[in-house]
């Protein structure tokens, strides 16, 4: 067909067609630019792939704009190899051996809560160590006689000055007397100082028990203390306790942020204090309480010794 015999055949097609050519054209323009601007997506000749592997490279993979997938080369971190204590090695030396950041970061994380490396086995375990790196790093690990496990050190080694003065030092640092068998304290007075005088009370209950009395105000019994994670519920015999030194809550009067902060009165039951004293006026009696839905019978007998009216 030539062009001349477009003006025998109607103008709707003719417009059809020129609209076909059009877009031919355009197809074929869009086509010809993304081939001739196509990276290279095959695999990297011998050369470059020798050239990246004596410069540390690597292949990583990454998304093509059309939907595939290709690899790109990208610098990667020459590792050496040397003697390294696990136990005293910086981040840059790590890092140096070839251990990931996240590997090193998982390192110092283990050393600051107190961990050890006591033998090269134990280096294996750190979190991410493959198979790999632990058999090209182990013949480098050096533990230091300081975290080496006594039962290696030298038992033939004489009872030294330094030896008995620490063993004395332990020996005369002071220690709270425990209290006997039948021997009481006052839950509600005793300081942190007193309260370690308890047999099976240390530091940690002391403080504990300390701050658990300032938010609620006081104890009303002994038995608030099981409340504690891990209480000795044996050291309870040990107690008396006086319930008037409990600081009581005036619940016509305190407002919903005040309520809620008490460790025995949630959210929701504040509201419903709050709320019963807008509809009903002021509360005379716990009992009132009970038409609430957000308390239970436990708390009630709980807060029965915490509010006043």
């Amino acid at each position: 067909m030539h062009l001349r015999d477009l003006h025998y055949i109607r103008r709707s097609d003719r417009r059809v067609i020129w609209f076909l050519l059009v877009l031919f054209v355009i197809v074929s323009a869009v086509l010809w630019f993304f081939h001739d601007n196509e990276p290279m997506t095959s695999a990297l000749s011998a050369a470059d792939s020798t050239e990246m592997s004596r410069s540390g490279g690597s292949y990583r993979l990454k998304d093509d704009p059309r939907g595939g997938n290709r690899y790109y080369a990208v610098p990667g971190r020459a590792s050496s190899r040397f003697p390294f204590d696990p136990n005293t090695a910086d981040s840059t030396e790590l890092l140096a051996l070839g251990l990931a950041p996240w590997q090193v970061r998982s390192i110092y994380r283990y050393r600051a809560k107190g961990g050890v490396f006591r033998r090269r086995e134990d280096f294996g375990r750190v979190y991410g160590m493959t198979r790999k790196q632990y058999r090209d790093l182990a013949p480098y690990v050096r533990i230091g006689a300081d975290y080496q496990p006594y039962d290696n050190a030298d038992r033939s080694a004489p009872y030294t000055t330094t030896y008995r003065q620490a063993f004395d030092s332990v020996a005369t640092h002071h220690y709270p007397t425990k209290l006997r068998q039948g021997e009481h304290i006052e839950l509600n007075e005793a300081d942190t100082t007193l309260l370690m005088k308890v047999p099976g009370i240390g530091r940690y209950y002391a403080k504990e028990i300390a701050f658990r009395r300032k938010y609620l105000g006081g104890y009303y019994s002994a038995e608030q203390l099981l409340e504690i994670a891990d209480f000795p519920k044996e050291t309870l015999t040990y107690f008396e306790v006086d319930p008037a030194k409990v600081h009581r809550l005036n619940i016509n009067k305190l407002s919903l942020n005040e309520l809620k902060r008490h460790p025995y009165i949630n959210y929701y039951q504040a509201k419903d204090i709050v709320d019963y004293r807008r509809l009903y006026g002021t509360i005379h009696d716990i009992e009132e309480l009970k038409l609430m839905k957000d308390f239970t019978k436990a708390d009630f007998e709980r807060l029965k010794h915490y509010i006043e009216y």
